[in-house]
Parts: structure tokens; C-alpha cells; sequence
């Protein structure tokens, strides 16, 4: 038996596909998709205000500047405040590698609901739903090479003919042998 993904609620091997304790095995498996939600306002939100808080700085060091310039005070008052904005400016440094890594995470988690769903036994049964783009590719392609790898069977698609289940216009679908083209965009 090969192991193709493990985590805490799913697995998949060569003979099934396990989430969540249920257990459906690849060979009673015809049709497997995915279908994605509409975009979380409240991550695009996130996004943009890690995006603001990296600007804030710089923003404020260029006003300051702008200010010393504008004000034409004394030299000592004109360097202490192009000073203060460019410390304001430099601060920016240590804070944006973190801001950026939080950014990174918000890009592979995704900003949709994923949901990988499966024909067993003639009905459409939801495999797995979440919002993490990454952990839901590496599951899907997972099953995908799972479902490649089994050997062609008698009620099983051929290479050449289509799987029952959904129309492919509709939903990114993997054919049963591997004979359908993966879909080339990513979750």
C-alpha cells in the first residue's frame, strides 16, 4: 500500500480515500472534482491592511521630509526631522519581514472555499471542504495520482472515453484511469 497524503482528518493511499474516520475505497470511486466558492472579503481585507501597515511608515517618513523641506526652519530643526522620518522609514525593515511572511501564509491558505467532491456507489458524496488552498492541492493531486495509478477495470473508463459524473464544463473533473487532462488551474 502506498501513501500518497496524510494529515490529522485525511489520507489517501492506493486502495482509499480516508477523511474524517469515513472511508471510501478508490476502486468504488468513478469521478472525482473540485469546486471552488466565491472569494472572502475578510481575507482581501487582511491583505490590504498588511499592505497598509507596511506603507504606513514609509508614507510617514516621506511626509516628514516633505515637511522639513516645507517648514525651512533652521539647519538643526531641518536635520532632526529629516533624521526622525528617515528612523521612521528605516523601522519599516524588522516589521516588514514580518508583515510579509503573514502575507505569504494569507496566499497559500487562499482566499476561497474549496471543496473536493467524489461520485461513490452513483451519488455525489463531499470529500473535503476547507479554505486552505495548499493543504486542498496537495490533497486533490493526491487523489489524482491515487486514482492514475489503479489498474483499468470492467465498469472503469479506458483510456480514450469519459467518466460518468458531471459535466466537465461545469466542475474541473479527474477521469478514473487518468485518461482526462488535469486541470491546469491551480486551487
Amino acid at each position: 500500500m502506498i501513501t500518497y497524503y496524510d494529515d490529522r482528518s485525511v489520507q489517501v493511499t492506493s486502495t482509499a480515500v480516508r477523511v474524517d474516520g469515513r472511508s471510501y475505497p478508490l476502486a468504488e470511486l468513478t469521478t472525482v472534482w473540485h469546486r471552488r466558492g466565491d472569494r472572502s472579503w475578510r481575507v482581501l481585507a487582511g491583505r490590504g491592511a498588511i499592505g497598509a501597515a507596511l506603507a504606513g511608515p514609509l508614507v510617514a517618513a516621506v511626509l516628514g521630509i516633505a515637511l522639513a523641506v516645507w517648514l525651512q526652519g533652521s539647519a538643526v530643526v531641518t536635520v532632526a526631522v529629516v533624521g526622525t522620518s528617515v528612523l521612521v522609514g528605516l523601522a519599516v525593515g524588522p516589521l516588514a519581514d514580518f508583515l510579509f511572511e503573514h502575507l505569504d501564509r494569507s496566499y497559500a491558505r487562499g482566499s476561497r472555499e474549496m471543496e473536493m467532491w467524489a461520485e461513490w456507489r452513483g451519488r455525489p458524496v463531499r470529500l473535503l471542504h476547507t479554505r486552505d488552498a495548499m493543504r486542498f492541492g496537495q490533497v486533490y493531486r493526491a487523489v489524482q495520482r491515487a486514482i492514475e495509478s489503479l489498474p483499468s477495470a470492467p465498469g472503469r473508463p479506458g483510456p480514450g472515453r469519459t467518466a460518468p459524473g458531471p459535466s466537465a464544463a461545469r466542475q474541473n473533473v479527474i477521469g478514473s484511469s487518468g485518461s482526462r487532462p488535469s486541470p491546469r488551474n491551480r486551487p
